[in-house]
């Protein structure tokens, strides 16, 4: 399959599970296509999971991450593609996982946290690459991204730890 014939476009986008699959609009964006979604991301998780308690946050990450294999799958059949860059919703729930249990208040961590994520899913380090490589189909789409944030939040969690233990004067 060539890479233009692993596109999504913006015509095929009235189809309202592409709609969402490609972060309502933001995974069209060139270049850069997983950043930008991942920026969407970080928008809605700044004004709709941040303010929400981590269980909430963490319920409503499992249910996109559900949400997000199942139509990720779909759109991949019915378009006949395997993971195009424009479904970025696989972004939303690695950057959502990365940021779980934060809020508003820590804003520098939840760019910290972004910046990781990019990271950790352009760089795709093991476990990431494996995932990616491993995993096919719409879960498969989903996949890289969930351990990149899962490795991004163990990366967030440590640094906060040592800020907090630092400004508290029990570290350095």
């Amino acid at each position: 399959m060539t890479a233009s014939a692993n596109r999504l476009s913006w015509a095929q986008a009235r189809d309202p599970l592409v709609l969402i699959a490609c972060g309502f609009g933001s995974g069209f964006i060139r270049p850069a296509p997983g950043t930008w979604g991942t920026v969407a991301a970080l928008l809605l998780w700044w004004w709709l999971l941040a303010p929400l308690e981590p269980p909430l946050q963490l319920l409503i990450v499992i249910a996109t991450y559900l949400f997000g294999g199942v139509i990720s799958g779909i759109v991949c059949r019915r378009y006949g593609v395997q993971d195009p860059g424009a479904i970025v919703i696989d972004e939303f729930v690695g950057l959502w996982v990365t940021l779980l249990g934060f809020n508003r208040e820590w804003w520098v961590f939840a760019l910290l946290g972004f910046a990781l994520f990019r990271f950790f899913d352009i760089v795709k380090p093991w476990p990431v690459g494996w995932a990616d490589r491993t995993w096919h189909g719409g879960f498969g789409v989903m996949a890289d991204d969930l351990v990149a944030g899962c490795l991004a939040a163990l990366v967030l969690q440590v640094a906060f730890f040592v800020f907090i233990l630092n400004a508290a004067g029990r570290l350095f």
